[in-house]
């Protein structure tokens, strides 16, 4: 080998070496991973935290709503059960009176109307009956007396059935007893007598 092509050789191993360590160096200097800062860990942690907060604030907002709805629907049943019973209160009470208005009506109807000598009574008990009924009026109770109406089975207690040519089926023909009611509630049903279409059986249809 001469002394010229030795010198190119030894010229031309550095920089092959210098070439290796490029190499070298390209592949160990990947980017590292991103590291976050101590404030964005931070961000994190609060933003984490506030996230749980209103997490928690909508469910304890969503409690009281309902803990304000339970209330008002426990505060209307007492209401409701409170007017019941003040509705109602006079509802046995009145009851045991219903005799009385009774006993002042059979006095009336077995009275002698011709008979002067007992006017005065007589006029007494009606003047106490009217008494009496306008004082229930009062309180509530009102009367059920359904004579020449249609028989109402809610209302009235049919005690017999009669056939009446002259009368639609179904009609109150007399009543042998009146009913009341308090407040809408049925106190007492009417006791009545019921007419029914001739030679065609007995009518249901109310």
């Amino acid at each position: 080998m001469s002394n010229e092509e030795q010198a190119q050789n030894e010229d031309a191993q550095p920089v092959m070496a210098d070439v290796d360590a490029t190499q070298d160096t390209g592949v160990d200097a990947e980017p590292a991973a991103e590291q976050l800062t101590p404030e964005q860990l931070r961000i994190e942690e609060l933003e984490a935290a506030l996230a749980a907060s209103e997490g928690m604030v909508a469910a304890q907002k969503d409690s009281v709503i309902r803990a304000i709805a339970d209330a008002d629907n426990v505060r209307k049943r007492a209401q409701l059960d409170i007017d019941k019973a003040r509705k109602f209160a006079l509802e046995k009470f009145a009851a045991e009176l219903l005799p009385v208005a009774d006993n002042l009506e059979r006095a009336l109807q077995v009275a002698d109307p011709a008979n002067e000598s007992i006017k005065p009574v007589v006029d007494g008990v009606e003047l106490t009956l009217k008494s009496f009924i306008s004082g229930i009026e009062k309180f509530g109770i009102e009367v059920i007396d359904p004579q020449g109406q249609l028989f109402n089975p809610e209302l009235h207690q049919a005690m017999s059935m009669q056939e009446n040519a002259e009368l639609a089926p179904n009609t109150v023909m007399a009543v042998m007893q009146k009913g009341y009611v308090l407040n809408g509630r049925l106190l007492r049903p009417a006791m009545v007598m019921v007419s029914r279409a001739p030679e065609s059986g007995v009518n249901t249809q109310a």
